[in-house]
């Protein structure tokens, strides 16, 4: 027996591809879980679905970006929340920060690294003033304005002392001084003559502590510290001008800086390594 095969029409067999192609689009629609990943064989090949995403699990994929705060206790507040005990803690004193870093790598697993916690500390606006007028020479005028300003600043002597003596200073400003002297009491006296067409030729004096302390926060939220100023003067054209020298004053913002890092190191159990996390 002879078994015979016959080929179908070319327009037979496109009938029966469209037959086909209507009866899959007719096929009921399948519900999918997002979260999952499905691999579907058309006839078109292998197609992939992916409703892993955050757009289709309404979760995002892993914590990251980096949150800065300003002072000791937000610090503490988010690292409680959000760290486990392969978080990393750096601190770097050159850029004044201490960066946590909450998805560090384990001992065993590679993770992102990509969560973190900055605190950025921001120096107050007091000790910007101070800085910025350090040893420089001012009138008389802008040194008894500058006192006068920072009065709650001023420990020793007392704010009310350094107003009098601001004072002291803004009224003897239309005289002739001629000699600066250091007394045995710590203090610094000015001899002057008056110029003045009611007083001329009259002698005064003008007396300032030769030093003083101050009081000053280095960084917002942080604790304050006592800096000692050296008063300086220079008399060019029997003009006065004055103004002070804070001593070492680098090495206060590097005792404030580690104060920070030691109160950060009492509120969390990990260690506070001395750099900065790649």
């Amino acid at each position: 027996m002879t078994t015979r095969y016959t080929t179908a029409p070319a327009d037979q067999l496109d009938g029966i591809q469209s037959v086909i192609d209507i009866a899959q689009q007719a096929t009921d629609p399948v519900a999918l879980d997002p979260g999952s990943y499905y691999v579907v064989r058309t006839q078109a090949g292998i197609s992939h679905v992916d409703l892993t995403g955050p757009e289709h699990t309404g979760i995002p994929a892993r914590k990251h970006g980096t949150t800065t705060v300003r002072d000791t206790t937000s610090f503490g507040a988010y690292f409680a929340k959000h760290s486990d005990d392969d978080t990393e803690v750096y601190a770097d004193a050159d850029r004044l920060t201490v960066t946590a870093v909450l998805d560090a790598h384990t001992a065993d697993m590679p993770r992102w690294s990509g969560h973190r916690l900055l605190l950025s500390l921001r120096k107050t606006e007091a000790w910007e003033q101070w800085l910025a007028s350090d040893g420089k020479l001012m009138g008389q005028e802008q040194f008894a304005e500058f006192l006068e300003d920072h009065l709650p600043e001023l420990l020793d002597p007392a704010a009310a002392t350094m107003l009098e003596i601001a004072q002291s200073i803004q009224a003897a400003t239309k005289v002739d001084f001629q000699s600066g002297t250091r007394l045995a009491t710590g203090e610094r006296q000015f001899k002057y003559v008056e110029n003045t067409t009611a007083k001329a030729g009259q002698r005064g004096d003008l007396t300032i502590p030769e030093t003083f302390v101050v009081g000053l926060i280095p960084f917002e939220g942080s604790e304050g510290y006592r800096l000692t100023a050296r008063l300086r003067y220079r008399i060019t054209d029997q003009q006065l001008r004055i103004g002070y020298k804070l001593e070492r004053p680098g090495d206060t913002l590097r005792t404030a800086f580690a104060d920070v890092v030691t109160a950060i190191g009492e509120q969390i159990e990990q260690p506070v390594m001395n750099g900065s996390p790649a």
